[in-house]
């Protein structure tokens, strides 16, 4: 009786434990099962999101660059009709060719790439010296030095503007001015002044740090002085920063207006760029229409229309803009796969 009842007993703690494991199993996964969706409706949040973010900044970036192209395709008697917003009317590349006219195109293109090009080339061989002397040489007032050269990064132009024009006026007290030449911004670049230096030799003093001292050792056991190591060792294993050195610098002085303009064009009105022409478009509007020779197919006073104005300006500023897409589809693999990932940003 006693042994029943023992065994009875038994079958029902079984019974309870095997039912309240299933209990337990269908809870557990119940809550995972839970976990798993929500871990997945998380998962396409993101990915809706970041789609929403990269579609959303694609649209801020192109947007203008779709409006430029359909004012720069709008002929000139479009300029007031309320009816035309994105697709011309009528389309005409008359806007086209009143601004090759402004801009004397051709020959200030000529007169941006050959200045951003020397400009480019002097830039950053100096200011990688100079960065690799900053990472490299040990001197007395270093980092009072490299303490100037970061200021000279917020310091504005214009503070600098009117001591630098009376030197030049008289360069080395030779009597002769450098203004009103391209070798003026040849000069600023040649001695690290030229468009933010500072930030370029702060590239070049981080990116040498980062550069085993084994190499400038191995070099100096086989003879090698601080300028061989530099040109023979250092610089070849830069190639990353100078890539991306050399682009914005170009970039920059392709754009560049206060430079150009105050120590060059405003001296020698011959020698111009794509950007300084930019600034004296509502002067040279009316004589270019004479010389396309569509003066007939306009009101006099359209020159006095800051509609019109607007509309060469934005075509002249996608013709300035167009060499720099060139430029930028030729160099876009060498910049984002070595230019940004060995730029210096270690050490």
């Amino acid at each position: 009786m006693t042994e029943n009842k023992t065994h009875f007993l038994n079958r029902q703690f079984d019974k309870l434990k095997n039912e309240s494991k299933k209990v337990y199993d269908k809870r557990l996964k119940t809550a995972y099962k839970r976990k798993m969706t929500f871990e997945l409706l998380l998962e396409k949040a993101a990915i809706l999101l970041k789609y929403f973010l990269l579609y959303g900044l694609a649209f801020i970036i192109i947007y203008p660059l779709i409006q430029q192209i359909s004012i720069a395709l709008r002929a000139p008697e479009d300029i007031n009709n309320p009816l035309v917003l994105w697709i011309p009317e009528t389309f005409s590349l008359m806007n086209f060719k009143i601004s090759v006219i402004v801009l004397d195109y051709f020959t200030a293109l000529k007169n941006s790439l050959m200045l951003s090009g020397i400009v480019t080339i002097l830039q950053v061989l100096t200011t990688a010296l100079a960065g690799y002397a900053f990472a490299r040489l040990k001197f007395k007032g270093q980092n009072v030095l490299f303490v100037i050269v970061l200021a000279t990064i917020i310091v504005a132009p214009s503070t600098i503007e009117l001591p630098l024009k009376l030197t030049l006026m008289d360069f080395l007290g030779t009597g002769k001015s450098l203004l009103g030449t391209p070798l003026v911004l040849y000069l600023f670049a040649a001695t690290g002044m030229g468009i933010k230096s500072g930030i370029f030799i702060y590239l070049f003093r981080q990116f040498f740090r980062g550069i085993p001292e084994e190499l400038e050792e191995a070099a100096h056991v086989d003879g090698a002085n601080p300028i061989q190591v530099f040109f023979k060792v250092m610089l070849p294993n830069a190639r990353g920063a100078m890539v991306l050195a050399g682009i914005l610098t170009f970039v920059w002085q392709w754009n560049d207006s206060y430079f150009t303009a105050n120590f060059v064009s405003k001296v020698n009105s011959d020698f111009s760029t794509l950007t300084t022409k930019m600034m004296s478009i509502r002067n040279a509007i009316q004589g270019a229409i004479q010389q396309a020779g569509v003066w007939q197919l306009f009101d006099q006073d359209v020159t006095q229309n800051p509609l019109f104005t607007s509309m060469v300006l934005n075509t002249s500023a996608m013709l300035a803009m167009i060499p720099l897409l060139i430029f930028y589809l030729a160099v876009q693999k060498i910049l984002f796969t070595e230019g940004i990932e060995r730029s210096g940003l270690v050490g």
